[in-house]
């Protein structure tokens, strides 16, 4: 019998900011998220430098800088540079991620964006963006990255309608689009996963997730990076912050008080960490929130908890 030969691509777990409705990112090139992967969200990605391979589903061909390609939920995809080993690319690519959730509200917020779900439609294939079009996405893609609040939004329907304009600019790369919308997670991951967004507020041991999971504390490290693109002390620290998120917005509670309800141990350390992850202080964000009357989503994870039914919301404890 000949052995399975398949490479199977790993899941990335994809955490939007609170404030924001998609991620904008640039990374560098190697990069411990660049492998051959899948999430749910789609993605918009833009080769910056360097020229070599590119796999999305089953399709493998070449790709040089300016390659522009979006990919739909679960479509498995990797770009591979080729470069000599232990030279890395600064900024070589830049993306964003977005969810279906997101892509069917923006398509069905008015009858002027229904153009824009062929698109979507071509996406569970892999589409390449050419010509004009492709020049005209780096060009919006880049801008998103410098804007905020409401002139993120305006930029990606901008973004999102030129892409769908001139069905002639972009193909298909893959014969066969995934077989099902929804994907099952990594047991263990799965089991982490649900561990933490239970308890954020408690003292999360490594080692004691890592029995649950059933693997050595240095294995479970490992995977749980490799398969969510986080450390675990990281995600622990991101459900905790966007649990604090909810808590400012919905609430008028001390930020002391918030602090601690969350499973941070200092003010000092839920300050950092929350400086680090939304880019501003609490009390700024408190300020902001009910300045512009947004709400924070009622489960900041909703994304992630399609994977793990049965769960309650992390902000039924508001």
């Amino acid at each position: 019998m000949k052995a399975d030969l398949r490479i199977v691509p790993d899941f990335e777990m994809v955490i939007c900011a609170p404030a924001e409705s998609f991620r904008w990112n640039m990374h560098d090139y190697p990069y411990f998220g660049a492998k051959w992967h899948y999430h749910p969200e789609y993605e918009l990605h833009l080769t910056r430098k360097s020229s070599g391979v590119m796999m999305v589903g089953d399709y493998i061909g070449e790709f040089e800088p300016g390659c522009l390609v979006l990919t739909g939920p679960n479509v498995p995809h990797n770009w591979v540079s080729d470069i000599e080993p232990g030279i890395p690319i600064q900024n070589r690519d830049m993306l964003i991620q977005f969810s279906a959730e997101w892509a069917d509200r923006v398509t069905g917020f008015c009858p002027e964006l229904a153009n824009i779900r062929p698109l979507y439609e071509d996406a569970v294939y892999g589409v390449e963006f050419l010509g004009a079009t492709a020049m005209a996405g780096q060009r919006l893609l880049a801008q998103i990255g410098a804007a905020h609040g409401a002139e993120r939004i305006v930029l990606f329907l901008q973004l999102m309608t030129t892409l769908a304009q001139n069905p002639g600019d972009r193909r298909r790369l893959s014969r066969l689009a995934p077989t099902s919308a929804h994907v099952e997670l990594p047991r263990e991951l799965d089991v982490a996963m649900r561990y933490v967004l239970e308890h954020y507020s408690d003292d999360i041991d490594l080692a004691s997730v890592s029995r649950l999971c059933g693997l050595e504390p240095q294995a479970f490290s490992r995977f749980f990076k490799r398969q969510s693109g986080h450390t675990f002390a990281r995600y622990v620290i991101l459900a905790r912050v966007y649990a604090a998120c909810s808590l400012l917005t919905q609430t008028y509670r001390p930020i002391t008080d918030i602090c601690f309800e969350v499973g941070f141990n200092s003010i000092a350390n839920f300050n950092r960490q929350f400086i680090k992850v939304c880019g501003r202080t609490p009390s700024d964000y408190r300020r902001n929130a009910h300045k512009i009357g947004t709400k924070a989503r009622a489960d900041p994870f909703r994304e992630i908890r399609a994977f793990s039914a049965g769960m309650g919301a992390v902000g039924e404890k508001v």
